[in-house]
């Protein structure tokens, strides 16, 4: 298994493992499997199938076409990733998902970095203009030749990345892995009168907090006591603080005190 360590922003190395280029090839095809059935259905819906609208009614309908089927298909993937923490149907499907070379959940600027090299893929939502199986049969088999050039540059990667990943700085790991990152540093605090010990945890990044987050969930996963005492030694250092809890407690009480803070 392909892994690869990835530096905070506090000089820690997590390390995580690639997912393969098979469960994001199968990923995809759940994906597209997906947006086709959407596509076909609305298609028989609107006008009973294909090959039965004159072409005065295709152009009527343009609009709505774009609206409720275009338009969908081709935030598809972006809506999903950002909703879904780094994943889309079926990425979800096969525990993949996408991070950040930080270490931490992508930024909406990259997450749309990914979703602009997907170019090749956009003709095929505006689905206004498909009325016959034999062009969506077509389309599908130019849109496998690509998905194949897409999927030889994951392979021969050196941590398979596409070109969208690339460019966004990210990458596509496995949510099984034991150092797999969590979905989000939301923490529900239940107690009304909490009180925060650190408030100086706000002059933290969301990176940062991002950083405590997997190294918490590492500790508690493989028991790693010298990751959390060297963050927890340079967190002290930033932020000026001293404090005699264990490293695991000092950034457990962090978490939960930006978790606080954050909400108020």
């Amino acid at each position: 298994m392909a892994l690869i360590q990835i530096e905070t922003p506090f000089n820690i190395s997590l390390e995580f493992e690639i997912a393969e280029a098979f469960k994001r090839l199968f990923a995809y095809l759940i994906d597209f499997i997906i947006l086709l059935l959407f596509f076909i259905s609305m298609k028989y819906f609107y006008y009973g199938g294909f090959n039965l609208t004159d072409t005065q009614t295709i152009k009527s309908h343009i609009g709505l076409d774009i609206l409720t089927i275009s338009i969908p298909m081709l935030f598809y993937s972006l809506v999903c990733e950002v909703a879904m923490h780094g994943q889309t149907v079926g990425k979800k499907l096969f525990n993949i998902r996408v991070i950040s070379l930080d270490g931490g959940e992508p930024s909406l600027s990259q997450y749309t970095i990914r979703w602009i090299f997907k170019v090749f893929e956009w003709p095929f939502f505006f689905g206004y203009t498909f009325f016959s199986l034999q062009n969506i049969f077509a389309y599908i088999i130019v849109t496998g030749f690509w998905g194949l050039v897409v999927l030889i540059f994951i392979a021969v990667s050196k941590k398979n990345q596409r070109v969208g990943d690339i460019a966004a700085n990210t990458v596509v790991i496995n949510t099984e892995s034991p150092f797999s990152v969590n979905d989000t540093v939301f923490l529900d605090i239940i107690d009304k009168n909490y009180a925060v010990t650190y408030p100086e945890v706000l002059k933290l990044s969301d990176r940062d907090i991002n950083t405590i987050k997997n190294v918490i969930s590492l500790y508690h996963k493989e028991y790693n006591t010298q990751t959390c005492d060297r963050l927890a030694t340079k967190v002290q250092e930033v932020l000026h603080i001293t404090t005699n809890m264990y490293s695991i407690n000092f950034l457990e009480t962090l978490l939960a005190d930006y978790n606080y803070l954050a909400t108020k």
